[in-house]
């Protein structure tokens, strides 16, 4: 797929992201079985698409709420500054969390959420990530569940953008600049 300045090469399927959504579900119904209910918090933008497609597949009694942190701007290079744009609504002193990230890239996003929000006392707060890029790791943080390890390559689709264009592809996809 040819773009402005760029092209999009699929690195992971749509029915491969669906079969592993229906894989994490299962993991997590085991881990919250019992919960009366959890509160699934996505964390916006990049994450919209996977969390409504997660949550479809949980069979447990749930409560979306949603996060917007940013690192990136327009950027494909994090800033390393996270700035928390939209908090949660709800209330989760005592309440199980999940908390859904789209990817997990030097890890400062991901850190700061969780040390905000495990602040607010919930029984258990566990993460979960679509997309995980270890070897870009700046800060020691994994997440409980990881849809797919991916190399260091600048992704969109799925909802992950750049510079807010290619959210609404149905696979992962790589970016690489068009050199012509």
């Amino acid at each position: 797929m040819v773009q402005q300045g760029y092209i999009v090469e699929q690195m992971i399927s749509a029915k491969s992201i669906a079969a592993r959504i229906e894989d994490l579900a299962r993991e997590i119904e085991v881990e919250y079985a019992g919960t009366d209910k959890l509160v699934v918090v996505g964390l916006l933008r990049g994450s919209f698409v996977f969390i409504a497609d997660l949550v479809r597949e949980l069979n447990l009694p749930v409560e979306v709420d949603f996060l917007e942190a940013s690192s990136y701007g327009n950027e494909m290079e994090s800033s390393r500054e996270v700035r928390i744009l939209k908090d949660i609504r709800g209330e989760i002193q005592g309440r199980d969390v999940l908390v859904v990230e789209d990817i997990v890239d030097t890890g400062h996003t991901l850190t700061h959420v969780v040390g905000l929000l495990n602040q607010r006392k919930p029984t258990r707060l566990k993460t979960i990530a679509l997309l995980n890029k270890k070897t870009r790791r700046e800060v020691a943080i994994e997440a409980d569940w990881v849809g797919f390890e991916i190399p260091d390559e600048f992704v969109v689709g799925y909802g992950i953008d750049y510079a807010q264009r290619n959210r609404n592809l149905p696979f992962i996809g790589k970016v690489v600049m068009d050199k012509s």
